[in-house]
């Protein structure tokens, strides 16, 4: 019988470095009120966001990516011919090939990449990291070019005041690499295959929710994944010095920070709130609520990070992370 070989992988990952990107265009509540029956404190009541950033007409889920991509690659201390693969998490590209990776990867000059999309909705990235990190301990890459790209404007109804006022644009990344120690714990994951009615696209590829369901659902059954994921990583809930959710709604994060606390999560424990001023990005939001809060010098390196995703599916993903 043949003996086939396998490849040598690395004992553990980090993330090396990371990026975002957003569009020019705010747009404030004030802004949509002239446009739905909304308000500026009728928003912030129930979502927590004050403005948010909308695509151009050059804007696109690629062109996002290479920017947040180009960036993160940047920081790790790299060029891109280190890196051999690219995973493109995100839910809303034109169609569905080309893939948006290959183009991203030939477009910063990561020549021979293995490439692919991959769509957890707003739970993209964390599906995305944790790939990312199996890849290079198992052997299969070397260094994973992990980005989280949306342009929800797409399929947003630009009336519909129970999506429009959340949702934006904009594209969050990461550099996976090998590491002596681990800084990538395990991925604690898994979906509600039987709530998928909760969020979807309409006949005209508009997205929808039943908002009141999703917010019982993240609010009551998110924190349970974030515990497991410190379980699985050997992390008590007193170690995390940054929380960093998908940015869905203010609301959803403070609720889920509050059942942390319960269990034990320091009050100074830092809170990501991106989602103020930014809107919700889906899988973009962790990579650039991360980015956004190291260059505000609220997360330093060496921080423990708690990131949790979840979304439509309804898909969930978790894992503690060494912010680089």
């Amino acid at each position: 019988m043949t003996e086939l070989r396998l490849a040598e992988g690395a004992a553990a990952t980090r993330i090396l470095g990371i990026g975002s990107t957003q569009p020019e265009r705010v747009v404030t509540n004030d802004d949509l009120s002239k446009l739905m029956d909304t308000n500026d404190e009728w928003v912030r009541e129930r979502v927590g966001i004050i403005e948010r950033r909308f695509a151009g007409e050059n804007d696109t889920v690629v062109s996002m990516a290479v920017e947040a991509g180009s960036k993160a690659i940047a920081a790790a201390g790299i060029s891109p011919t280190d890196v051999d693969t690219v995973i493109v998490a995100n839910c809303t590209t034109t169609a569905p090939i080309p893939n948006a990776a290959a183009q991203v990867a030939d477009l910063i000059g990561i020549k021979q990449a293995g490439g692919f999309d991959l769509n957890a909705a707003c739970a993209g990235f964390c599906y995305a990291l944790g790939i990312a990190s199996d890849l290079v301990r198992a052997g299969s890459a070397g260094r994973v070019l992990v980005i989280g790209s949306e342009k929800l404007t797409d399929v947003v109804d630009p009336v519909d005041r129970s999506t429009a006022i959340i949702f934006a644009d904009g594209a969050g990344a990461a550099v996976v690499g090998p590491s002596e120690d681990a800084g990538i714990g395990p991925v604690a994951w898994g979906s509600a295959g039987d709530l998928v009615d909760m969020i979807g696209m309409t006949e005209r590829r508009h997205i929808f929710q039943e908002g009141q369901s999703v917010f019982r659902w993240a609010t009551t059954k998110i924190a349970p994944i974030a515990m497991r994921a410190l379980e699985l990583a050997g992390v008590e809930p007193k170690d995390v010095d940054v929380l960093i959710p998908h940015q869905a709604n203010l609301r959803i994060v403070e609720a889920i920070a509050k059942k942390l606390r319960q269990k034990g999560a320091r009050e100074d424990m830092v809170v990501a709130d991106d989602v103020m001023y930014s809107g919700n990005t889906s899988s973009a939001s962790i990579p650039m609520a991360m980015d956004h809060m190291r260059a505000a010098g609220r997360v330093h390196s060496g921080d423990v990070a708690l990131l949790v995703g979840f979304g439509a599916g309804l898909s969930y993903a978790a894992q503690v992370v060494v912010c680089p």
